[in-house]
């Protein structure tokens, strides 16, 4: 172990020297983790306390009250809620396993491939990192009508699949992979394909984790389609189905259902985080993002 004037760098144990990192870091991470505390009690407050002034950080009495009136307005609902999670469960499930094939696979190419306009095939895709969703809604949505996906469970899917940073991603931890690698497999007479699913994927897969987490976010958290290229109610998601039941009561109980389904559609998120975020910070170490 390196050592300086006596003293380890990375000691094995905990070690004195560490402290003044603890006092920066354990500070930090409690900060940085008030929103997810903040979110889980703001949805078990009574009426009063959503409406205190001033605001409330903390619950001081928890009630599931948000709750019950949140399942309450659901049975109301003329659509069974299966049914909603069942359009939400497959699209992001489908989105998921698609982009990270279709990421995968562009990132293989673009990394370890020759090709005319392969840098400038690059460039553009590195452009679009730069457009928010909002700015391409209107050439998307012409598109879909073209294509005639209005009314169309696909609408859910297809749009999200193109996703720029999963391919930049894949890309630039691809490019760490020895290019001997590839060769040597070659010469021993593997396919790409092979090369691909058997050498290239099994090394890659903190890039593809940071991708499966990225577009189940974008699955799970979009309401777009089933606002915008869906009229039959049985063909929307989960999450356009939470907001209309807050939109739709707008008074004080509005209020607390919004905050309890708020926290529903939050922890999945939360949950894919927490499995995979040691794969992600290995993707962001290996990909050029400083």
């Amino acid at each position: 172990m390196a050592s300086f004037h006596g003293t380890k760098i990375n000691p094995d144990k905990f070690d004195k020297s560490q402290i003044k990192f603890y006092l920066v870091l354990i500070p930090m991470a409690i900060f940085m983790g008030l929103p997810i505390v903040y979110i889980i009690s703001h949805a078990f407050k009574p009426m009063d306390e959503l409406f205190a002034y001033p605001p409330r950080f903390f619950v001081s009495h928890p009630t599931f009250d948000n709750f019950d009136s949140l399942f309450a307005a659901m049975d109301l609902s003329g659509v069974p809620i299966t049914r909603y999670l069942f359009n939400s469960l497959t699209s992001t499930l489908l989105i998921v396993v698609l982009t990270i094939v279709i990421s995968a696979l562009a990132g293989f190419a673009l990394s370890k491939k020759k090709f005319k306009l392969k840098g400038i095939i690059f460039e553009i895709n590195t452009l679009a990192l730069m457009f928010v969703p909002i700015a391409v809604g209107i050439p998307r949505y012409l598109i879909i009508v073209k294509t005639g996906l209005i009314d169309n469970f696909w609408a859910h899917i297809l749009p999200v699949l193109a996703m720029p940073m999963g391919i930049f991603l894949v890309k630039q931890f691809m490019d760490q992979l020895p290019d001997a690698l590839i060769e040597a497999a070659k010469i021993d007479g593997a396919s790409d394909l092979t090369i691909f699913f058997r050498i290239v994927m099994p090394l890659v897969k903190p890039a593809l984790a940071t991708i499966a987490i990225l577009s189940f976010q974008t699955a799970w958290n979009n309401i777009e389609p089933s606002t915008l290229y869906i009229n039959n109610e049985s063909l929307k998601n989960f999450a356009f189905y939470m907001s209309t039941l807050t939109s739709a009561n707008t008074g004080i109980a509005g209020q607390g259902m919004a905050a309890a389904s708020a926290l529903i559609m939050f922890i999945p998120n939360l949950l894919i985080f927490i499995f995979m975020q040691s794969k992600v910070m290995n993707t962001m170490a290996h990909s050029g993002i400083k």
